[in-house]
């Protein structure tokens, strides 16, 4: 089914009466209210009426990032003769500098990769581990000191939330199968900005100020140790401005050293010892022997079936088996037939959603830990019974974990590439919550990672706190593969969106046969509530966040439905995609409108 092009020409101009204007990120989440009459974007006369801007289209190659100094890095990587592995590398380090917000040299990466000689796609874990040397009764004594901490809570900040980085490993392992240039090219883009400086566009510094208001706080009531060096390498003049030029000489270092070290600069060498000496002195438990035993590993992709497409992610620690559940649970029902942008066609998205998040809070966990039966999960029996929950009517009361046991076979960035092979990248990296724990080691110019927060510590749980244990992970790459070809390679951003905001393009593509650049632009819902795997549950029906694109017929029909709805508060994820037509060999690039970034191709 296409989307009706009368409908969304109504949505575009405010014709519908409550119509909500974006407004500036400063006041975005006060707009929930009616305001008809606001002054909306000019009218594009192809496409439909949300759409910001076409998709990006070429032969040779293509990039989308969450910053146009990141896209033009990796398209000028991919002109030097570089594959699309080294321009994701060179992207993924730029944004590090150009967006701290999201991601850096402190945090994880995940990424799939086509490779056009072997038909094949191939996965890539590069998380990190809990340090060795603190132990579950060791993690919940020193969390129980923490004044601030809501009970039952994981801290989010501060040096028990920093698990190993595993960011710069997984570019040099990538890089040895997949790469082309020498590592010290493909990062000598970012080390001349980090010098030479460059202005920060205007989400970014939105994110920078949030950041440094939220981590000083923190800091002040004893939960982050130290925040000088955080200070001084971010927020040397305040809070930072839309336009004002941000340099970072100490990350220049830092990524010189990797580029004549490699790997081992990094996890062995200066970097490293840096690191412990740091810790140490603040009293954190992670050290220069974690860094040195850490590795990323190869994995095998995991799939479902949609609509006659194969829809990719990576397995557990992972929460990509989530997404393959929304999709195989919807795979059961038309939602075609019901219609885009209605409230029949969100309703049975938001309940799949529900019903897959339970699961994910049940099993999903390190499985070099725990037994997480991610076949059982995805197993397509499995997902029809439990699609058979679902009153299309109405929202049920309460959605619990399954039982897929019996089925059992055995703040983030994201980005793509591609080159002029058909080699394609779906690349996802970050610091988790905000900009990370708030701790910069002397000199480094990057914030370790918070992904600690992550874990439980109920040993009941599968996702409970161990030395040397991986945390339960929300970045998650996509792929889509259609008759064993490339078809996509995309994501979106944003902690628990990332499976929903995932789910929503696919079924805007495929289902409602939206372009790559449309399918991010059209309106999102995110539903709240129900079970974490760090512990706990919010009971009830939860409350669905909608943004401001849908008509009140939607909105209505879902409070109908039985859906408690709340407004735009701006946290609805960011998306990058890069399409890939099998019979040209043509890529279709697009970015998220919600970010700063953009697409090119050539």
């Amino acid at each position: 089914m296409r989307i009706s092009t009368h409908f969304w020409q109504k949505i575009g101009s405010c014709a519908l009466a409550g119509c909500i204007a974006l407004a500036p990120l400063q006041s975005v989440q006060a707009q929930t209210g009616p305001t008809a009459g606001i002054v909306r974007p000019g009218d594009r006369i192809a496409g439909p009426a949300f759409a910001t801007r076409s998709p990006a289209y070429g032969m040779n190659g293509a990039a989308a990032t969450a910053h146009p100094i990141a896209t033009q890095i990796a398209i000028d990587t991919l002109k030097q003769g570089g594959t699309a592995v080294d321009a994701a590398i060179a992207a993924n380090a730029a944004l590090g500098l150009l967006e701290p917000t999201g991601n850096g040299i402190g945090g994880d990466l995940f990424a799939l990769i086509w490779d056009p000689k072997t038909q094949m796609l191939y996965g890539i874990n590069g998380s990190g581990r809990a340090p060795m040397g603190m132990s579950l009764a060791d993690r919940a004594a020193r969390e129980a000191k923490i004044k601030t901490r809501i009970p039952g809570s994981r801290p989010s900040f501060g040096s028990l939330t920093v698990t190993v980085p595993g960011a710069v490993d997984a570019w040099y392992t990538m890089h040895s199968r997949f790469g082309k240039l020498p590592m010290a090219k493909v990062l000598a883009p970012t080390i001349a900005y980090a010098e030479a400086g460059t202005p920060v566009p205007p989400v970014i510094a939105y994110y920078l100020a949030g950041n440094l208001k939220r981590l000083d706080e923190r800091a002040k009531a004893g939960e982050v140790e130290e925040f000088d060096n955080a200070r001084k390498t971010y927020f040397a003049n305040g809070p930072v401005k839309a336009g004002e030029v941000f340099k970072n000489p100490d990350l220049a270092k830092t990524l010189s050293l990797i580029a004549r070290g490699g790997r081992d600069a990094y996890y062995k060498g200066p970097i490293a010892q840096t690191i412990d000496a740091y810790m140490r002195r603040i009293g954190g438990p992670l050290r220069a022997s974690d860094l040195a035993a850490h590795k990323s590993e190869w994995v095998e992709p995991i799939s479902v079936k949609y609509r006659g497409y194969d829809v990719w992610q990576l397995p557990p620690n992972s929460q990509g088996v989530t997404t393959l559940q929304m999709l195989g649970i919807l795979n059961q029902f038309d939602l075609a037939g019901a219609g885009f942008g209605t409230p029949e066609s969100l309703h049975l998205q938001i309940e799949a959603k529900r019903l897959a998040f339970e699961d994910r809070a049940k099993f999903l966990a390190d499985p070099a830990f725990a037994n997480v039966p991610t076949s059982g999960l995805i197993n397509p029996a499995y997902l029809k019974g439990r699609a058979g929950l679902i009153d299309p009517s109405k929202a049920t009361v309460e959605a619990s974990a399954g039982d897929p046991s019996q089925f059992e076979k055995g703040d983030t960035t994201f980005l793509v590439t591609s080159d002029s092979s058909g080699m394609m990248v779906a690349l996802i990296q970050s610091n988790y919550r905000g900009m990370g724990s708030g701790l910069v080691a002397d000199g480094l110019g990057f914030m370790f990672q918070n992904r600690g927060e992550a874990f439980a510590l109920d040993p009941a749980l599968p996702n409970v706190y161990a030395p040397g244990k991986r945390p339960f992970h929300t970045i998650i790459p996509g792929f889509v593969t259609k008759d064993n070809q490339a078809f996509m390679a995309f994501g979106v951003m944003g902690g628990a969106m990332q499976p929903q905001g995932q789910t929503q393009i696919v079924v805007n593509m495929i289902d409602y046969g939206l372009d790559a650049q449309s399918a991010g632009d059209a309106p999102r819902w995110r539903h709240e509530g129900g079970c974490e795997p760090e512990g706990g549950c919010k009971p009830g029906l939860g409350r669905v966040a909608i943004e401001s694109g849908y008509p009140d017929a939607t909105r209505a029909g879902l409070t109908q439905k039985g859906w408690t709805l709340s407004g735009a508060d701006g946290d609805f994820g960011g998306y990058q995609a890069i399409k890939r037509d099998p019979k040209t060999g043509a890529y279709e690039a697009a970015t998220e409108s919600r970010k700063d970034g953009t697409a090119l191709a050539y």
